[in-house]
């Protein structure tokens, strides 16, 4: 079989486990083009280094990443074929660090939507589909991949509440959420079946009908993005270099934290409500954005500075 048929084959026997690989699947799909535009046929370790020289500048935690995805892939071929080479762990020198959320503003948020409703669109769909994803993953901290996974039979208008089913590591649960996100969510889907003439499986759907892709998710932001200025327009770089969408999910979890220390509440007991609305897998995850945000930092300080001064007069 040609590469992009075994990468196909490859993609289906992992989905079939249980794995979620939308952007597994864009990256090798990318890899595999370029492969076969040099008219190779097999996966070697120099093939990898030419193709990081021409894809562009990345930092080394995502080209670690990369190399993790292609070494799977390779791998597999290479218990089909011994002469696909497994490139060594040891090609991209990285020690892991979590890239520092940007937190947007409610004025960024709110330009980010009002800019989504201007994108072209053929039929009328792209336009009224990403203002509303936009909003969703901002008013309830939802991953890209869970929204894009969405059904209509996950989202309850009635009772506004949204089913995960394909949660990160396999996890469900339930998002309640606000009766003005329930009506926005209804508007959108009225007006999509309207567009389209039947009601879709996709809760979101691109002008064709269809899921969104994880890859035309993060290209449409990137473009809202360079409209109103968030983000710097690079060479190599189709989505420029800026604040990220998944950003807006670190800024949901930010903000309730923030008005937690400013209402005096107890932070360990919200914090497994929030743990748990997320979706992360450990607390530690969660916690992790005391120490990236400045402000909740410095909140953190001072309740803990006037815990010390109240143990002390006791």
């Amino acid at each position: 079989m040609s590469l992009s048929m075994e990468l196909q084959h490859y993609l289906e026997i992992r989905r079939s486990l249980g794995y979620n690989l939308s952007t597994t699947e864009r990256i090798l799909k990318r890899f595999v083009s370029f492969l076969e535009t040099k008219n190779e046929h097999h996966i070697t370790t120099d093939m990898f280094l030419q193709w990081k020289h021409v894809f562009g500048k990345a930092s080394q935690n995502t080209w670690n990443r990369r190399l993790g995805m292609v070494r799977l892939f390779a791998a597999w071929l290479n218990s089909l074929d011994p002469l696909h080479e497994i490139p060594p762990q040891s090609l991209i020198h990285c020690r892991f660090q979590r890239k520092p959320p940007y937190i947007y503003t409610d004025d960024e948020i709110k330009r980010i939507i009002e800019t989504a409703s201007l994108l072209p669109s053929s039929n009328g769909l792209r336009e009224i589909t990403y203002p509303t994803f936009f909003g969703l993953v901002s008013v309830t901290g939802m991953r890209i991949s869970e929204a894009i996974s969405l059904n209509n039979s996950d989202v309850d208008l009635h009772n506004g509440i949204i089913m995960v089913y394909n949660g990160k590591n396999g996890k469900e649960r339930i998002l309640p959420v606000t009766e003005c996100t329930k009506v926005y969510l209804k508007e959108y889907s009225r007006k999509r079946n309207r567009l389209l003439g039947n009601t879709p499986e996709p809760f979101f759907v691109s002008d064709k009908g269809i899921r969104l892709t994880d890859c035309a998710v993060r290209y449409n932001f990137a473009v809202v993005g360079k409209i109103i200025g968030l983000r710097t327009e690079q060479q190599y770089h189709k989505h420029g270099i800026g604040p990220r969408i998944h950003d807006l999910r670190h800024t949901f979890a930010v903000k309730i934290m923030i008005s937690w220390y400013k209402e005096g509440k107890n932070i360990d007991q919200e914090m497994l409500k929030l743990v748990t609305y997320l979706g992360h897998k450990n607390v530690s995850h969660t916690y992790w954005y005391i120490e990236a945000v400045p402000e909740l930092l410095a909140l953190a300080s001072q309740r803990v500075e006037e815990y010390v001064r109240k143990e002390v007069k006791v």
